[in-house]
């Protein structure tokens, strides 16, 4: 049974088309990803099944008595609720069960009960506990624990007001509280913004095992990998549904254009046929014959130029000739260059165009470290062993956000000097860099003036051309840096670094803020990279196609781990490790204590930080409030009852102020 029905669904503003005919059914436990380029309208699909937005054509329905989600991808500002608060009120039935239960219970321990009362009341608390416990009554607070810890949040943020979390953190307690809510079906708009790796892996196997269904919009290909049992691409105004998981998608659309190329080419040099046989017979004694042929080639042909060739797929030729009438036929001159002017299906998704070139061969030893520990001074972030990369080897490092990894790849660029040990650049290196929050962009430039900060020579006729590269098209070039968006600048930091002849690639989250299509083409253009590259990033499919070596920063133990194989090899081993080791156990144990302790030491120091603050706040109101009121007392009122108020009132702020005085002191202790 379908949970939800879209028929030729469509969406405009004003004159400007973002999708139409879109139409797919979405099974019970189905699992359907929407991909397809930024601006393709995914959000706002998402957006008008979730009853936030207007469709301007079609239709759609849910089952009857379906229960609906939605996750958009910002999170609005928070409510005075707690976390623990706002996940408390998924259960909002059970809860009322529970207070009603502590009334009866209550109640049963009255001694003036009669027998039958109490027969009556012992059947109410017997039906009422049956239920509760059916549903889960006395496993949702840990339900609401395992959700939390899943996505990342300590138990020291458990009591922090919503409005109080950052933006992210918002958005992840609205995906915490949807993941309680027992919903039937989930729309999820980019769910894995806002999480590390590990949460992330959470999500996947969280969702693996749900017994609902989802449509899902991301960029992590990895993630849908692991989640989605359909694609539902959509392109060029329209959508296409593909079975199977993102890699299965990708070689299926393949196939899919490989095919399209052959029919058309097929289908043109069928017409070309058939409008040569017209030529030969339009004068001679098969002319009534050809100039019947000549009027089904031009109705044909006509509804071809407007839906194209997958438009009249695998419709009769007879029936194209009974049911389109265009009017008078062409003329066989007209529509021989009408045949062959036909432009072939596209069947590439326009996107960026990144070719990376290094300069000149590097030395075979790209990097050497020696007893390096990285960070800043008074805050050691991790020491490794001794590493080594070699010429056209990947490195990728991974951890979680504040492991340091920023800083190590400042390090090896000798932006930031270790805090011991040393970095040894190989011979003949040119390294570039990539930043995650694109500081080498100047926000006062324009984007040709950035261009020609790495490429002087270039005309602006050239620069406009190879910005188009990247998609920056019309007047875009001659906007200033500081108008562009996160993923604008991305393309032109790409673009700066596809003119620098580097052979070593130091890169920060390249694919922050792409869509799935330019993710393909950079990550193709790495793969295509004939030099060495290191490689800081949460995207682990990009990892798995380009990492040789996987450079671990473990937070708890300060220390960088390295394993010299592939991402899958590196899962592989990890998913090993607890079975063939003798500690295992005791290990993961004591790490959870010591995580546990540090989550309640750090929540304390917030807390604590949060009281000072406020604290703070509330002495400097008093001593305004003592300097008005003192103001005041010098120049007293006539009525002696005012007067005697203001002294009361005067004294008690001086009361409060001196306990407020004594708690700074202990809190700044």
């Amino acid at each position: 049974m379908s949970l939800l029905t879209v028929t030729s669904l469509a969406k405009s503003f004003d004159p400007v088309d973002i999708f139409s005919g879109v139409s797919f059914s979405l099974p019970h436990r189905a699992r359907y990803a929407l991909v397809g380029p930024n601006g393709v309208g995914k959000t706002s699909l998402l957006r008008i099944l979730a009853g936030r937005g207007a469709a301007s054509g079609g239709s759609f329905n849910f089952a009857r008595g379906v229960s609906v989600g939605y996750l958009p991808q910002e999170a609005g500002a928070g409510s005075e609720r707690t976390l623990w608060e706002e996940c408390l009120a998924a259960f909002g039935n059970l809860t009322e069960q529970e207070t009603e239960l502590g009334r009866l219970e209550v109640e049963l321990g009255s001694r003036d009960l009669s027998e039958a009362d109490l027969a009556e009341l012992l059947e109410r608390y017997g039906s009422l506990q049956a239920r509760f416990e059916a549903r889960g009554g006395y496993s949702y607070e840990n339900q609401i624990e395992q959700v939390l810890t899943g996505l990342g949040f300590d138990p020291a943020d458990y009591e922090y007001p919503l409005s109080k979390l950052s933006g992210g953190q918002r958005t992840r307690a609205l995906l915490a509280r949807l993941l309680l809510s027992g919903h039937d079906l989930l729309l999820l708009d980019e769910p894995t913004n806002h999480l590390d790796i590990q949460a992330v892996e959470w999500l996947e196997s969280f969702l693996g095992n749900w017994d609902g269904a989802a449509l899902i919009v991301s960029h992590d290909r990895y993630f849908l990998d692991r989640v989605a049992t359909h694609i539902l691409e959509m392109w060029r105004g329209s959508m296409e549904v593909y079975r199977g998981d993102y890699s299965t998608y990708v070689a299926e659309r393949e196939i899919r254009w490989a095919d399209r190329i052959r029919h058309f080419e097929s289908e043109q040099a069928r017409l070309l046929k058939e409008l040569d046989f017209i030529k030969r017979n339009i004068a001679g004694q098969g002319v009534d014959q050809a100039k019947g042929r000549l009027r089904r080639l031009s109705r044909y042909l006509e509804a071809v130029e407007q839906v194209g060739f997958d438009g009249v797929r695998g419709v009769a030729w007879a029936k194209i000739a009974s049911e389109v009438d265009y009017g008078a036929p062409m003329g066989v001159a007209e529509l021989e260059t009408r045949i062959k002017a036909l432009t072939p299906p596209v069947v590439k998704q326009r996107g960026l165009d990144i070719r990376l070139k290094p300069g000149r061969r590097s030395g075979n030893i790209v990097l050497r470290t020696a007893d390096l520990q990285a960070g800043y001074p008074g805050h050691p972030l991790f020491s490794t062993a001794d590493l080594e990369l070699h010429r056209l080897e990947c490195a990728a490092v991974i951890g979680p956000n504040g492991a340091g990894k920023s800083t190590f790849l400042k390090t090896i660029l000798g932006e930031l000097p270790p805090l011991e040990g040393e970095v040894r650049l190989g011979a003949s290196l040119d390294p570039a860099y990539f930043a995650q929050a694109h500081e080498g962009l100047d926000p006062n430039n324009s984007l040709i003036e950035e261009i020609n900060t790495v490429s002087p020579r270039m005309l602006p006729g050239e620069v406009r051309g190879y910005l188009a590269r990247f998609m920056f098209t019309g007047e875009d070039p001659f906007k200033e840096v500081r108008m562009l968006s996160g993923g604008e600048r991305g393309r032109l930091a790409l673009a700066k670094l596809a003119l620098t002849p580097a052979n070593l690639l130091l890169l920060d989250e390249p694919t922050n803020h792409l869509d799935i299509p330019a993710q393909e083409i950079l990550q193709e253009a790495l793969e295509n990279y004939e030099g060495t590259t290191i490689l800081v990033s949460h995207d682990r499919y990009l990892i798995g196609r380009l990492a040789t070596q996987i450079w671990e920063i473990d937070v708890e133990r300060g220390a960088l781990r390295v394993f010299k194989g592939t991402y899958v090899e590196y899962r592989s081993e990890q998913a090993a490790a607890p079975a063939g080791s003798e500690n295992g156990a005791e290990e993961r144990v004591a790490y959870a204590e010591h995580k546990r302790r540090r989550n309640q030491e750090q929540g304390e120091i917030r807390r604590r930080e949060e009281r000072l603050r406020e604290v703070e706040v509330l002495i400097h109101i008093l001593e305004e409030q003592l300097a008005e009121l003192g103001k005041r007392l010098e120049n007293p009122p006539a009525d002696l009852g005012r007067v005697q108020k203001l002294g009361e009132d005067y004294a008690e702020k001086e009361r409060r102020l001196a306990e407020l005085m004594g708690e700074w002191e202990v809190l700044h202790s």
